[in-house]
């Protein structure tokens, strides 16, 4: 049994990085995804590239899905911007709390992510189903396991839908949290998050800055393979190929997949899961 596909991009920043993302998602939508999410940069940073390229998916005849970051906002910016997706046809949003540009105070109205799930919720109703963010590690900047849980309560009796976890090679962490949900009453369904491996290097520094773990035996065979990229992709392809055929296999609703705007690694894994 397949399962369900999602796909996120990031807003390109130049008019090139713009035509190669629609040739990249061209290639993409033979996978046919049930939506296509759009990342929102430190701050808001991207935000009109963000609704661009979300603009664009639409017009290409799939659901284009904006993430909505609330850190350094105002109800009245957020406001302005659920108007904007409204009247492009979103009916889908990834609610955040997003980061912080570096040398940047809290600033705006909103604290966490329930927040702003809570204030969508009161503005728009129905409008809307949200996708939050959920950390099978924890959160790295949870006080504790308990309290990154507590958050996720809150974002989910704020009004969430569904969640997108963090990316993560460990599905045991995935299955452990989903029962730690259940026992205190979330029944929202949880969407494992998937990171293809292309590039050792990236993935590292990427793992070490969000807090996902990278397993010991994953890291040093990664590292093992030194500059020898066609190795470290076909491992990386069989590493996250086990691990989504776990997650579908243990009852996982879909797989939402971390794109990097790139092609190649995410046909062929999806090509190995089958």
């Amino acid at each position: 049994m397949s399962l369900p596909l999602s796909l996120e991009f990031f807003p390109p920043k130049t008019p090139e990085g713009a035509e190669k993302l629609r040739a990249t998602r061209q290639q993409l939508y033979a996978l046919k995804p049930e939506f296509c999410s759009v990342t929102f940069g430190a701050g808001g940073s991207t935000q009109e590239g963000t609704l661009d390229a979300v603009r664009e998916i639409l017009g290409e005849g799939v659901s284009g899905v904006p993430h909505l970051s609330c850190i350094g906002q105002t109800r009245d910016s957020i406001r302005e911007r659920l108007a904007s997706y409204r009247s492009a046809g979103v009916q889908r949003l990834v609610a955040l709390r997003g980061d912080l540009p570096s040398g940047y105070g809290m600033g705006g109205e909103f604290r966490y992510a329930s927040e702003l799930v809570e204030f969508i919720r009161a503005e728009t109703g129905d409008a809307f189903h949200i996708s939050v963010a959920a950390y099978p590690e924890v959160h790295p900047q949870a006080r504790s396991p308990q309290a990154d849980l507590d958050a996720f309560k809150a974002k989910v009796s704020a009004g969430a839908d569904s969640g997108i976890t963090q990316y993560f090679f460990n599905a045991d962490a995935y299955f452990r949290f989903m029962e730690e949900t259940r026992k205190h009453g979330m029944n929202i369904p949880v969407i494992p998050g998937i990171m293809p491996i292309s590039n050792s290097t990236q993935l590292l520094r990427f793992s070490d800055a969000c807090g996902a773990e990278v397993p010991r035996w994953i890291r040093l065979r990664l590292q093992s393979f030194g500059d020898d990229i066609a190795s470290i992709k076909d491992f990386g392809a069989d590493v996250v190929a086990h691990l989504c055929q776990r997650l579908r296999d243990g009852g996982a609703p879909a797989l939402h997949i971390y794109t990097l705007n790139q092609t190649a690694g995410v046909l062929e894994l999806m090509k190995r899961v089958g």
